[in-house]
């Protein structure tokens, strides 16, 4: 067995996502890790119900893990073959059911046999990108690198109820391709409010601030009602299309916050990516690191890296031997995967 990798859970940004990168990559390389001090920068450290969901369907595919429980604040994770199928992951509460699926699916796109997984939780949860972030902006550029993969929502789960239901259907390839995205080009916006169990005139109020503030007509704005067993709840999405891709900005209603300042919120975010002028938003940025260094190339330019970002960087070099770089690019930053300057080898 090679030898075991130990990490800090506390460094960087200190959240889960350093968890799921480390079995993520611990899955394709065959490497064990400890981590210790998980999530040692949130209110609650430890493990959250979504974490150990992770760290369990990280053992169901192809491992096993000793230390993980409810609040744990250390682990190890010792992988074994991968193995495609069909799989069950339940939350078992509001937590971010998108966020699982981040510890499995890089290693069963590269896995012997096709997976087609059942995950169930929160779908639109204010802690992470929505399903629609998966299925229109993340899942599209992972098509570009080679994968085959089907994203459905069955039923959505907002937060604090969860109840959220989606598939993902994944045929697996011998490697991921590398992608440039490097320009936008004219964007397309269409705004819509999710509503479900809650008066419509909460999401007529929010995409009215998006009329204003962004300068939408009434044709790119619309409200969409969902079936009342999926609330109560409210998400409010800014689509943002172009041809390199589509970035999802949202908002989420909570309790005792006027519909008007999660518009002005969902508004502000997608302004600043309009003016920054670049194909990738933040969140894009994060989640695309992993794949383009398993495709051993890769290159984007994104706003200022999170700390999310840098934080994922520092935990992919751990795993892999691959040149990631982060320049200044006239106002925008370049990441690049690779050694050639569209991250080519």
């Amino acid at each position: 067995m090679t030898d075991r990798i130990d990490i800090d859970g506390s460094q960087g940004e200190g959240g889960g996502q350093i968890l799921r990168s480390a079995l993520a990559l611990s899955l394709i390389t065959s490497r064990p890790f400890h981590i210790t001090a998980i999530r040692a920068r949130r209110p609650k450290p430890g493990l959250l119900r979504q974490h150990l969901t992770a760290v369990q369907a990280a053992c169901a595919i192809g491992g096993k893990a000793s230390g993980a429980e409810l609040g744990a604040t250390a682990l190890t994770f010792t992988p074994d073959r991968v193995r495609g199928g069909e799989y069950r992951l339940a939350v078992g509460s509001a937590g971010s059911a998108t966020l699982v699926l981040q510890a499995v699916l890089p290693a069963l796109l590269l896995a012997r046999e096709p997976s087609r997984l059942t995950l169930e939780g929160g779908t639109h949860n204010p802690s992470a990108p929505p399903f629609d972030f998966l299925a229109r902006t993340f899942v599209p550029v992972l098509r570009r690198m080679g994968a085959h993969i089907e994203a459905t929502i069955e039923q959505h789960g907002f937060y604090p109820a969860g109840g959220g239901r989606f598939t993902v259907a994944i045929e697996p390839v011998a490697a991921l391709r590398p992608v440039a995205l490097l320009s936008r080009g004219p964007v397309t916006v269409l705004a819509r409010a999710l509503m479900a169990a809650l008066p419509e005139h909460i999401g007529k109020r929010e995409l009215e601030i998006l009329r204003e503030r962004l300068g939408l007509d009434r044709s790119q704005c619309r409200v969409d009602r969902l079936p009342d067993a999926a609330g109560p709840g409210n998400a409010l999405l800014v689509e943002l299309a172009s041809p390199d891709g589509t970035e999802i900005v949202s908002g989420f209603g909570r309790k005792g916050v006027p519909a008007e300042q999660v518009a002005a919120e969902v508004a502000e975010d997608a302004a600043a990516f309009l003016a920054a002028d670049v194909p990738v938003g933040a969140h894009l940025a994060d989640q695309l690191l992993l794949p383009m260094a398993l495709a051993g190339g890769g290159a984007f330019r994104t706003m200022a890296p999170t700390a999310h970002t840098r934080t994922n960087v520092d935990v992919i070099r751990r795993f892999l031997d691959v040149a990631i770089r982060v320049d200044q690019d006239d106002d925008a930053h370049r990441v690049t995967i690779g050694r050639g300057e569209d991250g080519t080898t």
